[in-house]
């Protein structure tokens, strides 16, 4: 069982048949896929599935803090289930392939004081961006 399917259990999150689809599609490492990648991926399981089914259960497991929601440039949004690990993205420029890093270390640190301009910050979003080995072979 995904670790994604694990939480939503220990929630007692209702899983019909399409939200445990989407959410058995979101499982694994490195998952960052858009709605319309969902949705093709849900349809493949159970074809009845529709494309708005999936995005409000997309919504709902943000809502729910289960996903985060990840946009980078002018891409689609994509749905990392990485939710309760703290880490940054690394981006293909060309590809768009997105893998989640764990850096040492805390970004927050990183920020000098007079650069926070009396914010409290508590939170830090890092995407490092390169060209993937896939796009530079």
């Amino acid at each position: 069982m995904s670790d994604l399917l694990k939480r939503l259990r220990e929630r007692g999150w209702r899983l019909t048949a399409q939200r445990r689809v989407v959410a058995e599609v979101l499982s694994g490492d490195h998952i960052h896929l858009t709605a319309d990648e969902v949705h093709t991926r849900a349809t493949e399981r159970l074809p009845e599935i529709s494309r708005a089914t999936v995005y409000n259960t997309l919504g709902e497991l943000v809502s729910l803090g289960e996903l985060l929601e990840v946009s980078t440039d002018h891409r689609a949004t994509r749905y990392d289930p990485n939710a309760h690990r703290p880490h940054h993205h690394l981006l293909c420029d060309r590809c768009g392939t997105i893998r989640d890093v764990h850096p040492t270390g805390n970004a927050l640190s990183a920020l000098p004081e007079p650069e926070r301009f009396g914010y409290t910050v508590s939170d830090v979003e890092l995407t490092y961006r390169g060209i993937c080995p896939d796009c530079t072979a």
